[in-house]
Order: C-alpha cells, then sequence, then structure tokens
C-alpha cells in the first residue's frame, strides 16, 4: 500500500504542475532583439545571405543555426514507459519532459516531436524529412520489435547521429554498471557467465554492446517470455521470421554458457555470476530462491519499472553482493539520464555523423571511471543524476571517440571537448538560476516544494 501511495501522489503533483506551468520548456531568443534593425540581420534583408551559404553547403547549417545543438525527441506512441500504446497525445508529456533532461543535464536544445506515423517506413520517411533541421534524433518509446528495425535502417540512411534511448541508452548505462560490479566482485565481466532476462529493446541493446565490449556471446545466456533462446526452440523458424534480433541471438550464443537447454529463469540462474533483469514489473518476477543458487556474490540488475522483478533487499539476503534497479530511492539506480544528454553534448559538439558502439562503450566507460574514482562500494557503482561534473566527461569521451573512428565533421580533443562541455552545461544552469530568481520562472506550490523536501530528507537518513 505504502509504494502505491506514493506512486499516486507523484501522479497527482505532476498532473497539478502541468497544468500550473503549461508545459515544461519554451523557446527564447540567444541574440539581441531589441532594436528593430537587429531584426534585418535575423530575418530580412540580412538572412539571405546564410541561406545562400547554407544552400550551397549544407554543412554550414550547423555552423548559422540552432542545427548543432538541436535534436529531436520522437515517439509514435506505441510503448510509452508502463502505459503501453498510449499515442502520440499521451506520449507529448513525456518527450517534452525528455526534451528538458536533455537541455538541463546537457545543454542540449530538444524538440519534442510525436507523430502518428505507425508503419515503419512512414516513421522513417518522417526521419529522413526532418534531418535538415536537426543535427540528431533521439528515438523514444516505440514497440518491439519494430524499435529495432527504425534504428538500424535510420542509422543507415540519416547522416546525423540516430539514437533510440530504450535500447542504446539503458544498455550504456548498464554496462558502466557491470564494469563496476565487476571490480567490486573480483570479476573479469569478459569471462563472467551472465544472464539477460527479458528480450526487448533494453537487453537486446545490451547484448549487442556485451559483445562489442568483448564478452563472447557463449557467455551469455538470454531470456524471453517463453526461456533461454537457443537454436533448438520449437518456435525457432518463427521467430526467424518476426523477431530477426531474437534469432540472432539464439544462433550467435546457442544457449550461451546454459548451452541449448530448455528452461526458464530458475534454472538459468543457477550458477550464473551476473543477472540483468529487463523484463516486467515484480515484485516476485524474480524468486529469492532462484536467486539462492547464483554464485557467491553475484550481480544482480532489476531495472522494470516502477517495481523491481526482486526487490534489493530480498536479492541481498539471497547472497548477491550487488544490486541495481532503476528507482532513484534504491541504491545504484540504472539511470539512463546518466548516458543520454551528455552522448549527444559530445555528438553535437564534434558534429558527428553517428553513434557508434564504441562511442557508446567510451560513454560508458567514462561513467564507471568517475564512480571509481569517487569511491566504489556495494551501493554505489555509478554517479547519480545530481553528480553535475561527470556530464562533461562523458561527452568528452564520447566526442574524442567519435573523432578517433572518423565520424566526427569537427576535430577537436578530449581536452578541448571538456572545456567546451563544462561551458555550455554551465551556461544553461546560470540561465535558469538567473530566471528563476527573477521570478520569470515560478517556484512550485509551497505543498508540494514541503512533500519534495520530506523525501529528500528522508533518502539522507536513509529511511
Amino acid at each position: 500500500m505504502g509504494e502505491e501511495r506514493k506512486t499516486i501522489d507523484w501522479y497527482e503533483f505532476a498532473r497539478r504542475l502541468h497544468k500550473f506551468y503549461e508545459g515544461k520548456i519554451e523557446v527564447l531568443p540567444k541574440v539581441p532583439i531589441g532594436k528593430m534593425d537587429y531584426y534585418s540581420i535575423w530575418y530580412t534583408p540580412g538572412v539571405a545571405g546564410p541561406a545562400k551559404d547554407d544552400a550551397e553547403n549544407p554543412d554550414e547549417t550547423f555552423h548559422n543555426t540552432w542545427r548543432w545543438n538541436a535534436i529531436a525527441v520522437v515517439s509514435d506512441g506505441t510503448r510509452v514507459l508502463g502505459l503501453g500504446k498510449i499515442g502520440p497525445e499521451g506520449a507529448l508529456p513525456v518527450m517534452e519532459g525528455k526534451a528538458l533532461l536533455f537541455k538541463g543535464l546537457g545543454g542540449v536544445d530538444a524538440i519534442p516531436l510525436v507523430h502518428r506515423a505507425r508503419d515503419p517506413e512512414k516513421f522513417l520517411e518522417l526521419l529522413e524529412l526532418i534531418e535538415p533541421s536537426f543535427g540528431g534524433i533521439n528515438l523514444e518509446d516505440i514497440e518491439s520489435p519494430k524499435c529495432f528495425y527504425i534504428l538500424d535502417e535510420a542509422r543507415k540512411r540519416l547522416n546525423i547521429p540516430v539514437w533510440h534511448d530504450d535500447q542504446q541508452g539503458t544498455a550504456t548505462v548498464t554496462l558502466a554498471g557491470l564494469i563496476n560490479a565487476a571490480k567490486l566482485t573480483g570479476r573479469d565481466l569478459r569471462r563472467s557467465k551472465i544472464v539477460l532476462i527479458g528480450a526487448g529493446a533494453a537487453n537486446i541493446a545490451l547484448y549487442r554492446l556485451l559483445k562489442a565490449y568483448g564478452v563472447p556471446p557463449k557467455n551469455i545466456t538470454v531470456l524471453d517470455s517463453k526461456g533461454i533462446l537457443h537454436p533448438g526452440r520449437p518456435d525457432i523458424e518463427k521467430l526467424k521470421k518476426e523477431h530477426p534480433w531474437k534469432y540472432q541471438i539464439a544462433i550467435e550464443t546457442n544457449g550461451g554458457w546454459k548451452g541449448p537447454v530448455d528452461g526458464g529463469i530458475p534454472e538459468a540462474l543457477d550458477g550464473a555470476e551476473i543477472v540483468v533483469a529487463a523484463s516486467r514489473p515484480g515484485p516476485g518476477v524474480i524468486k529469492k530462491e532462484w536467486v539462492a543458487k547464483m554464485e557467491k556474490d553475484g550481480i544482480l540488475f532489476a531495472e522494470a519499472n516502477p517495481v523491481p522483478e526482486i526487490w534489493p533487499w530480498e536479492a541481498k539476503e539471497a547472497g548477491v553482493k550487488v544490486v541495481g534497479t532503476g528507482r532513484s530511492d534504491f541504491p545504484n539506480q540504472v539511470n539512463n539520464s546518466l548516458a543520454f544528454p551528455p552522448i549527444f553534448r559530445g555528438v553535437l559538439d564534434v558534429r558527428a555523423r553517428t553513434i557508434t558502439d564504441e562511442m557508446a562503450i567510451a560513454a560508458a566507460e567514462a561513467l564507471a571511471k568517475y564512480a571509481e574514482e569517487k569511491g566504489l562500494h556495494e551501493d554505489y557503482i555509478l554517479p547519480t543524476m545530481e553528480e553535475f561534473d561527470v556530464f562533461p566527461r562523458v561527452a568528452a569521451a564520447t566526442a574524442a571517440k567519435a573523432v578517433e573512428q572518423g565520424v566526427a565533421r569537427l576535430k577537436r580533443s578530449y581536452e578541448e571537448e571538456l572545456e567546451i562541455a563544462e561551458k555550455i552545461i554551465k551556461s544553461t544552469l546560470e540561465k535558469y538560476e538567473t530566471l528563476y530568481r527573477a521570478g520569470l520562472i515560478k517556484a512550485l506550490p509551497e505543498d508540494i516544494e514541503r512533500a519534495i523536501e520530506g523525501l529528500r530528507k528522508q533518502r539522507e537518513s536513509g529511511h
């Protein structure tokens, strides 16, 4: 009842505040507009000059317009949070919230763009049509398996970075957490026996990223709702036709370290060292007695929201050493917000054409290194959103890798990007603080502010 009550409070707070503010973002000028003659520069007749330049060389738009710092947050509303297929109107406040995180944590101008193009080809056509206006695309809340096809095809067709946060964002932060959890438990991540529970957007992307990181497929056992993926499953031909991404995993892993055997979560956890669940909300999806059969001092990430597949304390009681979840009120939150704002900050600053797996790995390693330098322990393997100095470091690592791989239009060093990212993110926060202090951004109603402050004090006291 307590968990339900807390959720209802947040819903009601959000309902009140969204109406109170009538949206979360707006567009403001960044140039002087105080005199009428200025408009002769920003618009007609002066704007014809840069317009001609941009027409002759489209890359000039990255210097003459906001494109260098602008992305579209795009969704068809077919899989929104835990709400499912609620449509573009239902998705809009979520995409707007994502845009707010992009600006607040990365200094990135992000525009929410929801649409009714449910057909994958129409979706892709939309992305191609809007490409000239943006420096990148963040895909969001798209149903599986359509999301895999759209991401793969968009990365081929567009000459700007395309990222699906439900796939690459979750995978990047999860990898960062696994790198540090492996260090804490004395493991070599590349040689560990890994189980991925759930074969949706997050874990299929994690599988790909683990491979790119150097983990052999034979070390990874992947389960969907019907059990372990392997070539001998009765539905393997159906998967080949309807879900080639699952089919590829089944063929490549041959069941992983478990081998081509039938079985579900209980069988897969027996002897596992690392488990990442990204399946359906619990509790009880993963049972304590199953976890007890893992190797000693195991690692378990239960990432379902709003309730993880198993409560963290149950996993600990069963012998797990390091537990991560998707929630901010438990230790070791696997939070996409650690990745997508700084990664886009980095790729935009070097005008990258794509985001490669190696760039995502560089970002994950930067996150992991930051936490390691702060001091790893069982309840701290990842930075938190409030550790703002991590974001420029992730941006710099991503940008440097883009330059190294030859996918950047601008050549900047790690040190140069670190300085640029720090300046942009700091400037964004200073602008906000100035507007807030001046009363141009309204304060929260007092009762909501008191409730939030109370929750913060509870977290700090450990209750």
